[in-house]
């Protein structure tokens, strides 16, 4: 046969699998607001980029109600291409045949790219749009999930891992995007839970929608399962794109320097009230830092009383962790410790430098937070903190008092720089709590109770509660006024660019669960 009839027949070949599962599918595919898989991941990647792989890959058709069924590519595509002209890996599960749904064929495709990404070093991108396990499959589909489970333990850490949800995603299949570093999300297209609706209400007669069960909303706002929260698909793909360009392509590396406007363009004392009990938002402050003022935030919508995200100080990437007063007065509780500590591991793994703005009254206290476990989850935040190794900056801007100020990048857990603006409040608790238990009698025993307690709390902000007496003890590398803020954070990132760290030789550590 010529040449050209082999090209003819491969194009026909390839165009009946790029109809996927056929025009009605699509049609419904489109009805939802969603895209075809192959749409998504052009969408996503640069222009011409993506080279497919395993197209012609097709089910066995042996198993239980499945002999003499076409399913184009089994369901999944998969590939590589790159984004900023960042190399990665890729595969977008295909709802419009037979749901989706995992099978044997469709797992080994997910495993190949998978395995591709990690000896290549490439982050990988899962977009997951599926019905679950394909039942007819039986124990094949579930020991895909398994394999699956496997490769996305064995590359955390080692290279980025990005999970997409832009379809239902419910049974086993969800422990694949918890695994990953981020997860994204979309507005009344992502749907994510162990066990569906009608499990529910027939094993516990309750009543509820997939969207209040497992929607977007409710993974970004409350369980704190997604990462970032969109409401298109083409939102979600810039968020994405945004993201891949402030982390390196893998744990040897650096994330790619992108210079840009180094002079602080804000007034940062302007941002912060000097009284310690007016909120503000830290955004703002950390947008004072970087470059171009341009921050991505990590689990906006989630534990708000705590910040993290990315940013550039001289075009280097830097992760921020930020109390954010403006809500609890920025306290640290289990989900906040959560949050943080989990985003510590992540900078630490993947060589970005940690820089902490602290001002806090400490962890919120009360009895549904000792009973949720706030001692464990707390820990976390210490164990991430002093087994990172990158370098690591604090700064505070206005309180840090008892265990929050140790919890958040002290000097104690090995921070390499810590600094303190002259107004900063550093003591064990608060000066007017301080206050009433130390002069306790004083105050009690004076004509005017209410006057002495002010010349009380005065007199322990003197003794006690400000910077220079951390200084004195080398606990504050330095005091700085507000506007030398990023210039000593800028030299310290410098200096400490090629820190080593050597610590005992083990197996892994065992952080609090």
């Amino acid at each position: 046969m010529p040449i050209d009839d082999k090209i003819q027949e491969l194009e026909e070949r390839k165009e009946k699998v790029f109809s996927g599962g056929g025009e009605s599918a699509i049609a419904k595919q489109k009805a939802m607001g969603k895209l075809t898989a192959r749409e998504r991941i052009v969408a996503l990647l640069d222009a011409g980029t993506f080279h497919e792989y395993d197209i012609f890959v097709e089910h066995s058709g042996q198993d239980f109600g499945m002999q003499g069924k076409s399913l184009p590519g089994d369901g999944v595509v998969i590939g590589t291409g790159s984004i900023g002209g960042q190399p990665i890996a890729i595969f977008a599960q295909d709802f419009t045949v037979a749901g989706g749904s995992l099978g044997l064929m469709h797992a080994r495709k997910i495993t190949k790219i998978m395995d591709y990404a990690l000896n290549m070093r490439l982050p990988l991108i899962g977009i997951n749009d599926s019905g679950g396990a394909r039942i007819q499959e039986g124990v094949n589909a579930l020991a895909g999930y398994g394999e699956i489970f496997f490769r996305n333990t064995l590359s955390s850490g080692v290279i980025p891992q990005i999970s997409v949800i832009l379809g239902p995603c419910a049974g086993g299949a969800v422990y694949s995007p918890a695994l990953t570093d981020f997860v994204f999300v979309v507005d009344n297209i992502s749907k994510m839970f162990i066990t569906g609706p009608e499990v529910i209400k027939t094993v516990l007669g309750e009543e509820i929608s997939m969207e209040e069960l497992g929607g977007a909303r409710v993974h970004a706002e409350l369980t704190g399962n997604a990462h970032f929260f969109a409401n298109t698909e083409e939102e979600c793909f810039q968020q994405i794109r945004k993201l891949i360009s402030f982390i390196p392509g893998n744990n040897t590396k650096k994330a790619v320097t992108e210079p840009g406007e180094t002079l602080e363009k804000h007034d940062i004392s302007s941002i912060v009230p000097v009284d310690p009990t007016i909120p503000y938002d830290v955004r703002n402050v950390i947008r004072a830092l970087v470059d171009d003022s341009d921050f991505i935030e990590v689990m906006e919508l989630f534990a708000g009383n705590i910040v993290v995200g990315f940013g550039r100080i001289n075009g280097e990437t830097v992760g921020f962790v930020a109390n954010q007063p403006l809500v609890l007065a920025g306290v640290l509780d289990c989900d906040s410790s959560d949050k943080a500590a989990r985003f510590i591991r992540y900078c630490d793994s993947f060589n970005i430098p940690i820089v902490t703005l602290e001002d806090l009254p400490g962890y919120l206290p009360g009895i549904d937070q000792e009973h949720a476990g706030v001692i464990r989850h707390g820990a976390k935040l210490l164990y991430a903190y002093s087994e990172a190794t990158v370098p690591k900056i604090t700064v505070i801007l206005r309180k840090a008092y008892g265990g929050g100020y140790i919890a958040m990048g002290s000097k104690h857990l090995r921070a390499d720089f810590v600094f303190a603006w002259p107004n900063a409040e550093i003591a064990v608790m608060g000066p007017e709590g301080a206050a009433n238990i130390i002069f306790k009698k004083e105050i009690h025993k004076a004509e005017n109770p209410q006057q002495m307690r002010k010349l009380k709390i005065q007199e322990y902000k003197d003794m006690f509660a400000n910077p220079y007496v951390a200084a004195a003890k080398g606990y504050i590398d330095s005091v700085i006024a507000p506007d030398e803020t990023r210039r000593f954070v800028s030299h310290a990132l410098e200096v400490s660019k090629d820190k080593t760290v050597y610590r005992p030789v083990k197996k892994h550590g065992i952080p609090p669960f």
